[in-house]
């Protein structure tokens, strides 16, 4: 029996042909590079298993019906109740009250528990519509290039890397304020004795608490990031077309247009969580400088280290979010510059070339003879009806890109830098309002 490995081919829905060999191997190739990788597997070589892993770690794994009740049951425990339960029945000793460290403690559990809720539940309606695979693109991501495809690649791994650099060094801080603020508070519940059991009872599940607050917070950052640096490795392949004079202008319009689609979804999608985000982060910044101004107490580690953490994850998550939007509006507004300066390349290198063509054709050999001369004018005219042609499509493509240049959106409003510079002038005139407010007081 022969050893050989039959090659035999069929025809995909794009026309591409597809080697049974292969199929069957499915080992050398990466799953995110594989058009046949399916959305629900979970094995050694899905690039999505890191987050698939978080995902159940964070209890936010809706799969199935047993693990939506586990991830609903834990929500509503480590983001409503053990804030609320930790705000009502910690209690200072007399001897720690001039620092007064619950003022401060309860103020950063509110902002931290909407953020966390308005998070969750921006992840439940993102896996209950679309699935983890179709939320970040992966679906047609075989339709893109190889470059797009590897760069993908590692903005997946790297993606965990964002979240781990902003997750454990807070976690650390967390972890010794925490240790400092329940070996001096008292925790007083009814019906049971105080002492040490329950204060280490209490600092575990505030300790959870926090951890689950904050990854479902940053875990919503990160994957908008992701999607965003999709975005921009697809305008870099974009540029890439450009860089060829003869770069045909449907292509590039057509490329175009798939882009445009999904940053218009990618803004549906999140702009509700946006805007919620910078409205609590807004008020909770504001609110903390107001009292730590007005406070008459001595800030130290043990009565505002809250206050240093929970400001501190709340920036970094917005700034991701920001500065992902904002750097892929750039690229699609830049867009424009990148085909203006590729439409005068092409019409310089068409003018060229028929200025030379009708050089030649004005030779004396050419005009010794009357059908030569007949022939020659009918390929002249041919000749320049097809640059007439080109050029008009180039200068639709140009005039096209010129109105669809927007990125991220907030409902109609370009997430740019413009944008981030009105944002920072109206949190600076606020910043400014809330010093002379102070002063007079």
């Amino acid at each position: 029996m022969d050893s050989t490995v039959s090659t035999a081919t069929d025809v995909d829905c794009s026309g591409r042909r597809v080697s049974f060999a292969d199929q069957c191997q499915p080992n050398n190739v990466p799953l995110l590079l594989q058009p046949s990788y399916a959305r629900s597997k979970s094995i050694i070589f899905d690039e999505l298993r890191n987050f698939r892993i978080s995902l159940k770690w964070c209890a936010l794994d809706h799969s199935s019906s047993v693990g939506k009740i586990i991830s609903y049951v834990l929500f509503v425990l480590l983001a409503i109740v053990v804030p609320i339960l930790t705000s009502l029945f910690v209690q200072v000793p007399a001897s720690a009250t001039e620092d007064d460290p619950l003022s401060f403690n309860k103020l950063v559990q509110l902002p931290e528990s909407c953020l966390a809720i308005m998070s969750f539940f921006t992840l439940s309606r993102f896996f209950h519509r679309y699935g983890l695979r179709q939320l970040l693109f992966l679906d047609i991501l075989q339709d893109d290039s190889t470059y797009v495809r590897r760069g993908y690649t590692r903005e997946l791994e790297k993606a965990f890397r964002y979240l781990a650099a902003i997750i454990l060094p807070s976690f650390f801080v967390e972890l010794a304020h925490k240790i400092i603020f329940f070996s001096t508070v008292k925790v007083s519940v009814p019906h049971i004795s105080p002492g040490f059991p329950l204060n280490s009872i209490v600092f575990l599940l505030v300790l959870v608490s926090w951890v689950y607050r904050t990854g479902v917070f940053l875990l919503v950052c990160v994957l908008f990031r992701l999607t965003c640096e999709l975005q921009i490795l697809r305008f870099e392949g974009v540029h890439k077309l450009f860089e060829g004079c003869g770069s045909d202008a449907n292509v590039i319009f057509c490329e175009h247009v798939k882009i445009r689609k999904q940053l218009s979804v990618t803004s549906h999608r999140y702009r509700f969580f946006i805007i919620v985000c910078l409205v609590t982060i807004t008020v909770s910044q504001l609110g903390s400088l107001f009292l730590i101004l007005a406070s008459k107490s001595v800030m130290t580690f043990f009565n505002s280290g809250d206050l240093v953490i929970c400001s501190g994850v709340q920036l970094c998550g917005c700034f991701l979010c920001l500065l992902g939007a904002a750097r892929i509006t750039h690229r699609a507004q830049g867009i424009v510059a990148v085909a203006t300066r590729w439409h005068m390349l092409v019409t310089k290198s068409c003018a060229e070339s028929e200025t030379d063509h009708q050089w030649k054709s004005q030779t004396p050999e050419g005009l010794g003879n009357e059908s030569d001369s007949d022939s020659s004018d009918i390929y002249i005219s041919v000749t320049a009806q097809q640059p007439s042609s080109a050029f008009q499509t180039r200068q639709a493509l140009v005039s096209y890109l010129q109105h669809n240049n927007g990125g991220i959106t907030l409902f109609g409003f370009a997430l740019d830098r413009g944008l981030l510079h009105t944002l920072f002038a109206f949190e600076f005139s606020l910043v400014l309002w809330i010093l002379s407010k102070v002063v007079v007081l």
